[in-house]
């Protein structure tokens, strides 16, 4: 079976050792994708006070940003939004931030028929200050 690894200009950089991306056969597999900006770094909606602490963050700014980065994945891996078949979400504040998340996905994913399937977990942390990150995979036959 034919491996391929993916690393893509468009997105964020890793935060660790490992691809954006890997196909195996007709599967794209994402490795956990998040919000922050592939021009800078920086994390839409945080608010760092001057000690470097994080003092308040948008929800609905980080998962616009965490969708496009995805996108811009998929999009190097010679995928499309379409193809994607499983997510899975993890929120650090599920009680605070699931209404918004789950609104925004609604207008990324409008037709239930057609949408991935969907995992959402509530968990404490992430290894950077973000509220949302998102493991996917897709089905993406060459083309």
């Amino acid at each position: 079976m034919t491996r391929q690894t993916i690393h893509s200009d468009a997105a964020p950089k890793a935060v660790g050792r490992y691809p954006h991306a890997r196909r195996v056969g007709d599967l794209l597999l994402l490795s956990g994708i998040g919000p922050r900006s592939a021009q800078d770094n920086s994390i839409p909606g945080n608010v760092i006070d001057d000690q470097g602490r994080l003092v308040r963050y948008d929800i609905a700014a980080q998962t616009h940003s965490v969708f496009a980065n995805v996108r811009a994945v998929l999009e190097s891996s010679g995928a499309c939004w379409e193809d994607l078949v499983d997510v899975t979400v993890y929120l650090t504040d599920m009680a605070a931030d699931f209404a918004a998340y789950n609104a925004i996905w609604a207008e990324y994913f409008p037709d239930v028929e057609t949408a991935p399937c969907r995992t959402t977990l509530g968990i404490t942390a992430l290894p950077t200050p973000i509220a949302i990150e998102l493991k996917c995979i897709a089905h993406c036959p060459p083309r």
